[in-house]
């Protein structure tokens, strides 16, 4: 029957057969499937289609296959919507809880702010303390300055004090070459956070809206030009293999968005079995921590990179003046804004 099926269609429709095994419109209706046949079982279900005539069989088949697509391009249309309810652009009636997240958020930044601060000033200390030649370092106030200040960056100062005291110059050398590696290590992980989060009164609910608020506002805080009124102008003076970079990361984040649309949809199945909530939340998290947060920072870069690199283009073509000073750039970059916005 299925070989019978494949030869009618062709090879070039069973290799899109195969082709939409692989997406989350497959996956989807597989999963319901699967959840019918466990709560009504295998038996009735191929009793009644053995029963069917073969033209009927293949009508059926035909059917699924259609629905399969049908859906998968409905879904498709609702990418940009669901990306930026994700962002964080909520209705009116959300409006308390956005409030909320963004408090949450502006005290997250804060947190960051102060633990970046607290350990530049620590990296500062360790650097006068790595100058140190400790293999000649007296017993003297001097190395009992390096041994509090590593307890008080572990904040371990009564429970480890002795055992720090017994070391060696060289053991305290390593355990103060340790520290610095691991202040070194958090600063830049901070310095990574605050890259990808924008100014405090431009706070978005949700992490994901963070990252692209800030890639937006980058290129207007560097050179004054705003990214959602000179994108589209840009866009049409690159090169053929930059748009195919931006095209690729974007496609990149919109799958992540819509296997998080079908991992909600298919909580759906829930009526029939009980996995599939577990299931379809799990895929979700997933989708959203693991794959569009990536996939935004990727875009995100991109999008910097490319007005870092090109927004020369913009200039020469409306044959504007590019300053070379930074300030005079983005004096020039918001009367350029302003002008493409407005048309004075």
């Amino acid at each position: 029957m299925s070989a019978k099926f494949l030869e009618s269609f062709g090879s070039k429709l069973a290799e899109q057969w195969v082709a939409t095994l692989l997406t989350p419109a497959f996956v989807f209706w597989a999963g319901g499937a699967t959840a019918g046949l466990q709560r009504f079982g295998w038996e009735p279900a191929s009793t009644w289609f053995s029963q069917r005539g073969e033209p009927l069989q293949i009508a059926l088949l035909v059917g699924v296959f259609c629905l399969i697509i049908a859906s998968a391009f409905v879904v498709q249309r609702f990418d940009l919507p669901v990306l930026r309810f994700l962002e964080g652009y909520w209705s009116r009636c959300l409006l308390p809880l956005r409030r909320c997240l963004i408090a949450r958020e502006t005290k997250h930044s804060q947190r960051i702010s102060d633990r970046w601060q607290t350990l530049k000033r620590l990296d500062k200390q360790s650097q006068k303390f790595a100058t140190l030649n400790f293999l000649q370092l007296p017993e003297d106030q001097q190395k009992k300055e390096v041994i509090y200040f590593i307890l008080q960056q572990h904040n371990q100062l009564h429970s480890n004090e002795k055992r720090l005291q017994k070391l060696t110059n060289q053991g305290l050398k390593q355990r103060l070459d340790k520290l610095c590696s691991e202040i070194k290590d958090e600063l830049i992980q901070l310095d990574w956070e605050q890259h990808h989060r924008p100014l405090d009164n431009q706070l978005m609910p949700t992490r994901l809206g963070n990252i692209l608020r800030a890639a937006e506002q980058r290129p207007l805080e560097k050179y004054g030009l705003d990214a959602i009124v000179c994108w589209s102008r840009l866009w049409l003076l690159l090169s053929d293999a930059v748009k195919k970079d931006l095209q690729e990361a974007r496609a990149d984040l919109n799958t992540a968005v819509r296997i998080w649309l079908w991992s909600l949809l298919f909580i759906v199945w829930t009526i029939w079995v009980w996995w599939a909530a577990p299931v379809g939340i799990i895929c979700a998290i997933f989708a959203y921590y693991y794959w569009a947060i990536d996939a935004a920072r990727n875009y995100g870069e991109l999008i910097d990179a490319t007005f870092d690199l090109h927004r020369h283009l913009l200039y020469q073509s409306l044959r504007w003046y590019l300053p070379p000073e930074p300030d005079k750039e983005r004096l020039a970059g918001k009367s350029l804004t302003e002008y493409l916005w407005r048309g004075f």
